[in-house]
């Protein structure tokens, strides 16, 4: 009786073996595409059930330990940026749907400055445009300004108010960057925007923008611009003739 249960032992193991190299030849449907994607998140490992210890266990167990370890970090990618900006305070969205910091959304400030009610103050540098009401307040919009080399200052008057104005880019932009169109008229795809407050008798504008991501930057030929629908709030507030301070 001895000699026969032997080999009954030693053919359950090597079945169980054989098994397992059988099923390991199987193709997995779970296998690795040939080209990888280009993030890959690594897994935590799977735990296997407890087995109860001994001879299956060290066959089918998991020897790694029971409690859940953490992921390891991704094989590939990179880490997430910081912040682009150190002042917005925590849990606000870093950028809205429309690529604008938080901080140049249009909001109503405490203004102390001494400009009338009615006027338009530029602050070039901060990137904000105020129109000051009575009481101490001001409207507030973010803006885009003039790039390097390009910006200017002074005090001017609002001359004009057009909706949805046609775009002639001055002959010296013309020579700059020849490839421009001579006309484009008004529209949703115009660089103008929904609306253009002409300054003085200067060759700039405050007007809308069919980039909205720009705003809170130094990006245009002297022109200030703002969201379409800051704009277009900003030009029913402002009269001709209203004084405009460019800072």
């Amino acid at each position: 009786m001895l000699r026969m249960r032997r080999p009954i032992a030693f053919g359950l193991v090597a079945s169980v073996f054989c098994a397992g190299a059988a099923s390991a030849q199987t193709p997995s449907p779970y296998a690795v595409p040939a080209t990888p994607p280009m993030v890959v998140v690594a897994q935590p490992p799977v735990m296997k059930a407890d087995l109860g210890g001994g001879f299956i266990e060290f066959l089918f167990g998991d020897r790694a330990p029971r409690s859940p370890a953490p992921p390891p970090p991704p094989v590939y990618g990179a880490p997430a940026p910081p912040p682009l900006y150190s002042n917005v305070a925590p849990g606000t969205p870093l950028l809205t749907p429309d690529g604008i910091d938080p901080r140049y959304l249009r909001q109503e400030v405490a203004y102390a400055g001494k400009e009338a009610p009615g006027s338009i103050v530029i602050d070039t540098p901060d990137f904000y445009l105020y129109f000051v009401e009575p009481g101490g307040k001001a409207m507030r919009y973010g803006i885009g300004v003039a790039r390097p080399g390009f910006t200017w200052s002074g005090l001017h008057h609002v001359t004009a108010k057009k909706e949805w104005p046609d775009w002639v880019p001055p002959p010296e932009m013309l020579e700059r960057q020849p490839y421009l169109p001579h006309f484009m008229a008004g529209g949703p795809d115009n660089p103008l925007g929904a609306r253009a407050i002409y300054i003085g008798s200067t060759l700039y504008r405050i007007h809308g923008s069919n980039e909205p991501w720009t705003i809170g930057h130094p990006v245009s030929s002297g022109c200030i611009r703002l969201r379409n629908e800051d704009v277009i709030d900003l030009y029913s507030r402002v009269k001709i003739g209203a004084t405009v301070e460019v800072l």
